[in-house]
Parts: C-alpha cells; sequence; structure tokens
C-alpha cells in the first residue's frame, strides 16, 4: 500500500542518479549485490551485539540499493531483465530475513522471551511473498494485503533503531505489530487466492 503510493515520487528523485551510476558503466544487478551482502552483513555483526541504532544507519544505507536497481533496470537500454527481477526478489528475501535473524540472535542470548515472537515474524515475513509467488505461477495476481514488504521493513527499522535509542518497549511493541500484521497478510493472500480458484 504504503509502497505504491511513495514509489512514483522516489522514482522521479532518483532517476537522474540512477541515469549517471548507468551512464559511468555501473549495472542494476551489481547494485542489487553490494546492497544486499551490504544488509546482511551488517545486520549479522550489529544486531547480534547489541547495535541497534548503529546498525540500523549502516543497514539504511545499503538498503537505498533496493531503491537504485530497479530503476536502473528500467531506464537502462537493455531494460529489466527475468534475471534481474529475480536476482532482485531473492536477494530482499535474504536481507529482510538476515535483519530479523540478527535481532533474534541477541534476544536469544539474552534469554528474551520476544525472541519467539521475532522468529514468527521472520516465518510470516517469509509466506508472503511465497503466497504470491505461487498464486502468479497458476496466474493469479497476489498483491494485496495489510502489511506488504515495505510497511513491514519500515515498522521493523524503526523499531530496532529507537530500541538502540533507548526507547523503553518499542522493540517488543514493533515485533508484536509485525507478527499480527504479517500474519493478517497471510490469511487475506489466501483469501484472495482461494477466490480466484472458486471463480
Amino acid at each position: 500500500m504504503l509502497s505504491r503510493s511513495l514509489k512514483p515520487a522516489v522514482t522521479r528523485l532518483i532517476t537522474p542518479v540512477a541515469a549517471f551510476a548507468l551512464r559511468i558503466g555501473i549495472t542494476p544487478n551489481a547494485v542489487t549485490w553490494v546492497g544486499a551482502v551490504g544488509v546482511i552483513a551488517s545486520a549479522l555483526f550489529f544486531y547480534p551485539r547489541g547495535d541497534f541504532f548503529l546498525g540500523t544507519a549502516v543497514i539504511a544505507i545499503f538498503a537505498l540499493s533496493d531503491l537504485f536497481d530497479g530503476t536502473m533496470a528500467r531506464i537502462s537500454k537493455a531494460g529489466a531483465s527475468a534475471w534481474g527481477s529475480f536476482l532482485d526478489s531473492t536477494t530482499d528475501r535474504l536481507t529482510d530475513s538476515a535483519i530479523l535473524l540478527g535481532v533474534s540472535i541477541f534476544l536469544i542470548n539474552k534469554s528474551d522471551a520476544l525472541s519467539f515472537v521475532v522468529i514468527a515474524t521472520l516465518v510470516t515475513g517469509m509466506l508472503v511473498p511465497y503466497i504470491r509467488a505461487k498464486a502468479e505461477s497458476f496466474g493469479i495476481e497476489c498483491s494485496g494485503g495489510i502489511a506488504e514488504r515495505t510497511e513491514r521493513l519500515i515498522i521493523a527499522m524503526s523499531a530496532i533503531a529507537l530500541d538502540g535509542l533507548g526507547v523503553p518497549y518499542v522493540l517488543a511493541i514493533g515485533m508484536w505489530l509485525l507478527a499480527f500484521l504479517g500474519a493478517i497478510t497471510v490469511v487475506q493472500r489466501m483469501l484472495i487466492v482461494r477466490k480466484a480458484f472458486k471463480g
């Protein structure tokens, strides 16, 4: 929902930078790889140590690649490739999982029961795109739901960063909210597919 409303404005803003990157020989897939490796390495280095604010700041820088690679692919002469789309989707799953995995490792080391909620959030976060991909393999459009990737990522990163600044209870609130919204989105997408099959 949020991604669809913000995407046109963001795309207009970053298009000149994306065009410059293409002119100097940077490829969209290279941007995807750098961003993915940066996010995964940062999440698994900073978060298990409890460096939540610094880790989120570094991750946010690398996460900008997710904005640029798609724009670069669209405006390049070659256009968006099937491999590029597959690579981007796969690395999105890896980066999202690494962020939650890093937090869960920290919580497990502290024997904090919130780790179970984070793991549940990780599972629903994997199920949401899986349901869409599986539905599309049957020719069913299934991109709806209350919390798509952008919304879930904003909630997760905000809660983690604010916890790093010492805001009380914000990590627990954010993770419980993510688990709830993720479960609702899974059910919503399953109902979309069920309705399509019945129709």
